[in-house]
This record gives structure tokens, sequence and C-alpha cells, in this order.
């Protein structure tokens, strides 16, 4: 009975993890308590809520919950380029994660081959985020504020098997 159980419970973790990171990805309430809103509409609680995310948080599943604004629409934002060694890409990856001005951020094959991006409160606030990664990191950082608005809609179905 104890088995039947466990897998029971796997089962309806699994289930809540689907639907966090599958249904959410548009359309999240604007209001003052958004985790407790999606697990209204989960029929569980906003603790399973919270600590689900925060559990693929840890694992690296996801790096973030929150709302995207439109580039420069509030605030300052950037992509960002640095041509890093090669052995050395994972630990500025995560030097580079731990800002919080860091959106996300991404291997590429070419000489500049770590991407992200960045948004702070304005350009000065953006500048100084820039600075710093240099410094903690060693590598210049290349900025690429954006010149023409398109919109690519980054969400995505997610295939569970």
């Amino acid at each position: 009975m104890g088995r039947q159980r466990q897998k029971k419970d796997r089962d309806r973790q699994t289930r809540l993890e689907h639907h966090l990171l599958n249904d959410f990805q548009h359309g999240l309430s604007l209001s003052p308590t958004p985790f407790a809103d999606m697990a209204e509409v989960l029929g569980v609680s906003e603790n399973e809520v919270l600590t689900t995310l925060q559990q693929k948080k840890q694992e690296g599943v996801i790096s973030r919950v929150g709302a995207v604004f439109r580039p420069n629409g509030v605030g300052a934002s950037t992509l960002a380029a640095m041509a890093v060694d090669k052995n050395e890409i994972e630990r500025i990856a995560e030097i580079i994660n731990g800002f919080d001005a860091v959106n996300h951020n991404y291997e590429r094959e070419h000489e500049y081959n770590l991407w992200f991006v960045l948004t702070a409160e304005n350009e000065q606030a953006l500048a100084e985020v820039i600075k710093e990664i240099e410094q903690q990191c060693g590598y210049e950082v290349m900025s690429l504020p954006m010149l023409e608005d398109f919109h690519i809609d980054l969400g995505f179905d997610i295939k569970w098997t």
C-alpha cells in the first residue's frame, strides 16, 4: 500500500510541475497574489506552488518566474555578449547568473560565445551592472541595445513523456 501511495504522490507532483511549467507561460495573473491565483486554478495550496517552483529553480529547470516587459518600456535593457575562453565558460556563466539584472544567458558557437540579456531600472544602473560583470569576470561585455522592436513569443508547449 505504501508504494501505491508514493507513486500516486509522485504522479500528482509530476502533473503539478507540468501545469506550472506549461500553463502559466502567458497570462499570469496581475494581482498581489499571483502564486495563490495559480494554486487556486490548479487545486493545490500556494505553498505547494512556491515549493515546486523553488525546487525547479534549484534543479536548474527554470531560472525565474516573473513578468517580462517590452524592452526599454520599463527601465533599460540590452543584449550583451562576451568572448570567453571555452575552458572558463561554465564559471563565467555562473557569475553572470548571480546578477539579478540577468534574465537568461546562453552559449553560442562564435567568437562571442556567451550571450545574456540585462535589465535595470535605468541606463545608469545598466552601465553599472555591465561594469560589475566585467570586473568580476575579467572579460569585456559588448552591449547590443535594441534598435528595432520585434515580438517573438518564447512560450512553447512542453511535451511530457
